[in-house]
C-alpha cells in the first residue's frame, strides 16, 4: 500500500469516526468518545486534508467551519414547495378540520390515526442530500425559493453532513427547525452583555438572523440546534407508508428528531397529548414550541388530501398553545430575606399571561445575574416559564429602552433588618440572626412538611404570630396556648385547640428532623439524617447546651468524617452550634420536651445504595416525604429531576412530565407497591 493511498483511508477511517462521535454526542447527548480524543483525531484528519486537498470531502468534519464570509446569499428552488400549516386554537377547530378531511377522503380519514408532534418555534430550513452528502442548505424562504445558507448549516454540529444508514433517495430535501437552546441563548446574552455588546431579543429571531450571517464563523459562535420533521423527493410523492415510518427512518439517518411525538389512534388522544405538551412537558423543555402539530399519520390519505391551492396541506394542522415567552415591563425589584439570611431579589412585572397563567412576579436569583443581563428597572423584558410554573425573566428589550434607564445597584443594608450585608460569591446575606425577616422563614421552614410537620400551621397564620410579637424563634411555638391564640383574628376556640394540639405532636419528632428545621447552612434532608445517625444525640453533636462554651460538642474532623458530609457542611455545622443565641434557644427546645435523639435503626436494606430516585405524583398511601425518607434510609439518593443520571422513578397517580421525560431517557419506573417490596426485601 502507497503512503497516498494510506492516508486516503486513514482519512475515510477518521471522517467515519468523527462523525459517530458528534451524532452521539450532539443528537443522542451520549458521548462516547472523550473529546480529547475527539481533538486529536480531528486535529489527525486536519493535517491529512492539509498534505492531501484532494482528500477533502464535503461531508468532512472539517468543513464545518471553513467557507469565507459571502457577499450575499444565492437563491435555491425547494424539490417540492415548503408550505404553511393552518391553525387551530382549540378542540373544536381540531375536530372542524378533522370533520373537512373526513368531506374529501371519507371515513378512511382516520382509520390509520394521528401523528402529534411538537412546532418548533425555531427557522424553517431545507437540507438537500445526493447519495446522502448533504450539498445545499436554504432557508424557507417564501416557500418556493430560499436562499443558500449551506455554509452556516454546516456549523450546526446536530445536522449530520452525510446521512447514516442506506435506503435513502439518491436526491432529496429534508425539512426541519433550526433552533436556539433557551440554556444557551441565555448563557450567550450574559456573555454579551459582560461584553458591552447588546444583547439578543429572543432564541427565534437570533436563530433566524445567525442562518443569515455572511460569516459563517459567527454563526459557529452560537450553539445552534436542529429537529428533523419531513422529507421531500423530486416527483413530490412519498416514499414512506405513515409520518411514524418517516419519522423513525429520520432518526436511523442521523436526523435529530424532537422529543415527545405521539401517534394518536383518536382525537381524543390529540387532544388529551395537547394539554399534556401545553401545561407539563412544555415548561421542561430547554427550546420553544408555539404549538403542537397533528397530521393524518397515513401517507396514502395524505396524497388523497393534497393541499389547498399549493400552500396548505389539508392533512396537518398547527394546535396552537398560548405565547410561553411574552413581554412585558420590569416595574421593580424586590428582595426577600431568607432563613439563612440569603438575600434573594425578585421582579415585579406588570401582570401579563405566561402560558394561561397571569403572572405578576419572577424569579431573579441574584443580583449578580442581574448585572449580567442588564436589567434595569422600567425595561420591557421578556419572561417565560421555567422549570414547572416558575416564571422567570430571559433580558431586557434593548431597542424599547427608555434613554435615561440606570443599572440596579447592590443593596448595602439588608432591607429587613437594615443591618450592612455580607456578600459571598454571587450572593449576599443578611448576618443578623434577630433580624425579622431571617426570623419569619426560619420558622416557616421549621414549620414544614419535610421536617416538623406541624400540621395547620401555615405560612399566613406564623405571619400573624410573628407581628403579633407572640412569637420571635422556633421555641416561642411550644409555649403557645388555646387562650392565647383564640383571641387572634380569625381564630375559633377549636381550631386554636386544635393548633396547640399539633405543635405538642411534633415534639415526638426524631434528631433528623429536627436538624433540618433547624435551618442550618447547606444542611439538607440527607445531610440531616446523616447527622443525626452518626451522634444520635443532639448533646453528642451540639455538647452541653447548658453551657455556653459547647464544651463536648462535635469538632469539625469528627463533624467531616460522617460520610456523606463534605467540608462545607461540616464548618457550617461546627460554628451554627458555637452561636450564644442558638444555644439558648435549643436549651430551651430541650426544657419544652421537645426529642433529642435518633432512634436506633433497624437493620435495613441497602437496596438503593448509590442511586438516585426521583419520586412523582400522589402516592396511594406513602406521603412523598415518606418515601423519601424511606429511599434514604435504604441508602439512596432523592432528587427532584429526571436527568440521565437517574436511576429509578417512583410514580403515583397524576405523574406529569417527569413520568414522559423518564421513558424517552430509559429510566426504570416503578409504582408504590414494588418501591415497598423492594424495601423489604
Amino acid at each position: 500500500m502507497t503512503a497516498r493511498h494510506g492516508a486516503s483511508a486513514r482519512a475515510t477511517e477518521l471522517r467515519d469516526i468523527l462523525a459517530r462521535a458528534s451524532h452521539d454526542y450532539h443528537v443522542l447527548d451520549r458521548p462516547t468518545l472523550p473529546d480529547a480524543q475527539y481533538d486529536t483525531l480531528f486535529r489527525e484528519l486536519q493535517e491529512i486534508e492539509c498534505e492531501h486537498p484532494e482528500f477533502r470531502t464535503d461531508d468532512s468534519p472539517t468543513q464545518r467551519v471553513g467557507a469565507a464570509p459571502a457577499d450575499g446569499f444565492e437563491k435555491h428552488e425547494h424539490l417540492v414547495p415548503m408550505g404553511s400549516l393552518p391553525n387551530a386554537f382549540d378542540d373544536g377547530e381540531v375536530q372542524a378540520w378533522y370533520e373537512r378531511a373526513v368531506k374529501v377522503a371519507g371515513p378512511v380519514a382516520g382509520e390509520g390515526g394521528f401523528s402529534a408532534e411538537l412546532k418548533i418555534d425555531g427557522a424553517a430550513i431545507a437540507l438537500t442530500y445526493r447519495n446522502g452528502v448533504l450539498v445545499t442548505g436554504a432557508t424557507r424562504g417564501n416557500g418556493r425559493v430560499g436562499e443558500v445558507v449551506t455554509a452556516n448549516l454546516r456549523t450546526i454540529a446536530s445536522i449530520p453532513l452525510r446521512l447514516r444508514s442506506t435506503g435513502h433517495p439518491p436526491l432529496l430535501e429534508i425539512r426541519g427547525e433550526v433552533y436556539f437552546p433557551f440554556s444557551a441563548f441565555e448563557k450567550l446574552n450574559v456573555t454579551r452583555a459582560a461584553a458591552g455588546e447588546p444583547v439578543f431579543a429572543n432564541p427565534r429571531n437570533s436563530a433566524a438572523g445567525s442562518l443569515r450571517a455572511l460569516d459563517p464563523a459567527e454563526t459557529a459562535k452560537r450553539p445552534l440546534k436542529f429537529f428533523g420533521y419531513a422529507v421531500a423527493v423530486p416527483d413530490g410523492g412519498s416514499i414512506f407508508t405513515t409520518q411514524t415510518e418517516l419519522l423513525d427512518t429520520l432518526a436511523a439517518w442521523g436526523i435529530p428528531i424532537a422529543p415527545n411525538r405521539r401517534r394518536c389512534t383518536t382525537l381524543a388522544e390529540v387532544n388529551e397529548h395537547a394539554r399534556l405538551i401545553e401545561h407539563e412537558l412544555r415548561a421542561t423543555l430547554d427550546f420553544g414550541i408555539d404549538g403542537m402539530v397533528v397530521k393524518i399519520e397515513s401517507a396514502a390519505v395524505q396524497a388523497e388530501l393534497g393541499d389547498i391551492g399549493g400552500r396548505e396541506p389539508r392533512w396537518a394542522i398547527a394546535r396552537k398553545f398560548a405565547p410561553d415567552i411574552v413581554e412585558t415591563r420590569l416595574l421593580e425589584i424586590r428582595v426577600n430575606v431568607g432563613r439563612t439570611g440569603k438575600i434573594n431579589p425578585y421582579a415585579v412585572l406588570d401582570p401579563v399571561e405566561v402560558g394561561g397563567t397571569t403572572v405578576k412576579f419572577a424569579t431573579l436569583h441574584n443580583f449578580e445575574l442581574i448585572k449580567q443581563k442588564d436589567l434595569r428597572i422600567g425595561d420591557v423584558v421578556q419572561v417565560k416559564r421555567a422549570g414547572d410554573v416558575i416564571p422567570q425573566v430571559v433580558g431586557p428589550v434593548p431597542d424599547k429602552r427608555a434613554a435615561d434607564s440606570v443599572p440596579v445597584t447592590v443593596p448595602a443594608t439588608c432591607p429587613a433588618c437594615g443591618l450592612p450585608v455580607r456578600v459571598e460569591e454571587k450572593d449576599i446575606f443578611c448576618d443578623n440572626d434577630r433580624c425579622d425577616g431571617r426570623r419569619l422563614e426560619a420558622i416557616v421552614h421549621f414549620a414544614s412538611r419535610a421536617a416538623m410537620d406541624i400540621d395547620g400551621l401555615s405560612y399566613a397564620r406564623i405571619e400573624q404570630f410573628v407581628e403579633e410579637g407572640i412569637v420571635t424563634d422556633v421555641a416561642d411555638l411550644y409555649s403557645l396556648t388555646a387562650e392565647r391564640i383564640a383571641q387572634l383574628e380569625r381564630f375559633a376556640e377549636k381550631s386554636a385547640e386544635s393548633l396547640v394540639a399539633a405543635i405538642a405532636a411534633s415534639k415526638a419528632q426524631p434528631l433528623s428532623r429536627l436538624l433540618f428545621g433547624l435551618g442550618i447552612r447547606h444542611v439538607g434532608q440527607e445531610a440531616a439524617v446523616l447527622l443525626a445517625r452518626r451522634f444520635s444525640t443532639l448533646g453528642a453533636l451540639a455538647g452541653d447546651l447548658a453551657r455556653a462554651d459547647a464544651e463536648g460538642a462535635a469538632d469539625r474532623d469528627t463533624i467531616e468524617s460522617v460520610h456523606g458530609i463534605g467540608p462545607a457542611i461540616a464548618e457550617s455545622v461546627y460554628a451554627y452550634f458555637r452561636e450564644s443565641g442558638i444555644r439558648q434557644v435549643l436549651g430551651r427546645l430541650q426544657a419544652l420536651g421537645l426529642r433529642m435523639d435518633e432512634p436506633a435503626q433497624a437493620a435495613t436494606s441497602s437496596i438503593f445504595a448509590g442511586m438516585t430516585v426521583v419520586i412523582t405524583g400522589t402516592l396511594p398511601t406513602l406521603s412523598r416525604n415518606d418515601a423519601k425518607q424511606r429511599v434514604i434510609s435504604a441508602g439512596g439518593k432523592v432528587t427532584d429531576s429526571i436527568s440521565k443520571s437517574t436511576s429509578l422513578l417512583v410514580v403515583g397517580a397524576d405523574a406529569g412530565s417527569k413520568l414522559e421525560k423518564a421513558k424517552s431517557l430509559g429510566v426504570e419506573i416503578i409504582d408504590e407497591a414494588e418501591l415497598l417490596r423492594r424495601l423489604i426485601e
